[in-house]
């Protein structure tokens, strides 16, 4: 197929699927040629052709413009959403605060079920560390963290298929202090930045935070995010950087295909941007295969890989890492000027738990369990709602996500489970515009007992009342 008509069939697609809108004006000749690296003959000349057929129209000293005709079909979700100003802090504080009930049944809660931590090897490991630590130790576990530490996290990136010097590991107080610290070092206040739409209630913090402006691009649940929408994004604002989960994506569960990786990698290499790869669940895979990150498919050392042991091991830990790439000393110094350093003694007890206990043996049976309480709870949802009510069960992690019809407001169920005692995560935490206040994100992570069941049932009553309203 010729050059020219690859990218007539890619802008039509893309009109089609509501990506341009009618009016929409079009990259300029010099733009399309630049990103996607045809000569300017072959790209005026699929204009020209999509301009023939009423596709698009032109106009003097204007450029190209899709044809006010061609109305795009009714969506789901928009392909591009941008907001100038993230405000969701109050909102989900609100939410997290419920969550703190001790009495509370917490289906809404982030990390996995407390009784998967290998707790008592890990209070080994920190009584260890205290009676060893060195007078020294405040310094050699200053940015970028401690030597032995980071050479372990290298070694088990190679299982994966990914040499990582030591040298471009900085540790970090967990995973968020590392997406920020990365943030930071790749934007300014008053900057876009793309996330996923949904995506992960920490990054729109992290945006407000900071003063950034959020470009949440359309995401499918099962395959992630649209690469033509992404594109479009990149091509009609001047993103700086792009937060994205590839691995067991918090809310969808999704994980994105290699080839989808590497084909998200090669696109943000053409624009020029900033990839913050937010990786804590890609230890949590299921089988045998471990699953790749797009760090893997870096050429340009712009991609900074995000993760931490607080999913995989203890969440109050608080240890996490970003592999910076070519903004290494610009984060360790951004961590000075912040948090001055991780905690020593912690990031000590860690080495002593990787080096003298089988983590690979804890990993092992960690995956087991949560695949088999993530497909019982998923296997006992069926049975309690309504086909109408789509139950998403995607491999690996440890979230379910439910999709209700469209006229259900899912706060107004989050507010029935709330009296009842269960907390659930509605899915305006996950967005800054409206498009998912009709899902529902759990953690299927507990053992389904009496009470999770009872709790589930009475979910499930709730949702079935307010669609019988």
């Amino acid at each position: 197929m010729a050059k020219y008509q690859n990218l007539v069939d890619q802008l039509k697609r893309q009109i089609q699927s509501g990506i341009w809108n009618p009016g929409d004006k079009l990259p300029s000749l010099r733009k399309q040629s630049e990103h996607s690296g045809m000569s300017l003959m072959t790209v005026l000349h699929a204009y020209q052709l999509l301009e023939s057929q009423g596709w698009i129209t032109s106009q003097a000293r204007s450029g190209y413009k899709v044809a006010p005709r061609f109305k795009k079909q009714q969506q789901v979700q928009m392909a591009v959403s941008r907001t100038e100003n993230v405000d969701v802090n109050e909102f989900i504080f609100e939410i997290l605060q419920a969550g703190k009930n001790p009495l509370m049944v917490n289906f809404g809660f982030a990390y996995p079920s407390p009784d998967l931590y290998p707790r008592y090897h890990i209070n080994r490991a920190l009584s260890a560390a205290a009676r060893n630590m060195p007078i020294s130790s405040a310094f050699n576990n200053l940015p970028p963290g401690n030597e032995q530490l980071r050479s372990i996290i290298a070694k088990r990136y190679t299982t994966r298929g990914i040499e990582i010097s030591p040298d471009e590991i900085v540790i970090t107080a967990g995973a968020l202090e590392a997406l920020n610290l990365s943030l930071q070092a790749c934007t300014k206040p008053g900057d876009c930045v793309v996330v996923e739409s949904p995506t992960f209630y920490g990054a729109l913090q992290s945006l407000q935070r900071l003063g950034l402006k959020a470009l949440s691009v359309r995401t499918d649940p099962t395959t992630g995010i649209d690469i033509d929408s992404l594109e479009r994004a990149l091509q009609t604002h001047d993103v700086k950087a792009c937060w994205l989960m590839s691995n067991h994506q918090n809310p969808l569960g999704f994980t994105l295909s290699d080839e989808k990786k590497k084909q998200i990698v090669e696109l943000l290499q053409r624009y020029n941007v900033a990839l913050i790869e937010d990786d804590v669940y890609s230890e949590l895979y299921e089988g045998n295969e471990p699953v790749s990150s797009m760090k893997m498919y870096d050429q340009s050392g712009n991609i900074m890989l995000c993760s931490s042991f607080s999913k995989s091991l203890v969440a109050g830990l608080r240890i996490g890492w970003v592999v910076a790439g070519k903004r290494s000393f610009d984060i360790q110094k951004l961590q000075l000027m912040s948090t001055l350093a991780t905690s020593a003694p912690i990031q000590m007890a860690l080495v002593h738990y990787l080096t003298s206990r089988n983590y690979e043996s804890h990993l092992k049976q960690l995956r087991k369990k949560l695949h088999e309480r993530k497909s019982k709870m998923a296997d006992f949802l069926s049975t309690l709602l309504p086909e109408s009510v789509k139950v998403v069960n995607q491999k690996g992690g440890y979230f379910l996500w439910l999709e209700l019809p469209k006229n259900i407001d899912a706060m107004q169920i989050y507010q029935d489970m709330l009296k009842a005692n269960v907390s659930i995560a509605p899915g305006k935490m996950f967005d800054v515009t409206e498009q998912y206040n009709h899902c529902i994100r759990l953690n299927a992570s507990f053992e389904l007992d009496q009470q999770r069941a009872e709790a589930l049932t009475t979910l499930s009553n709730s949702i079935i009342h307010h669609m019988n309203e």
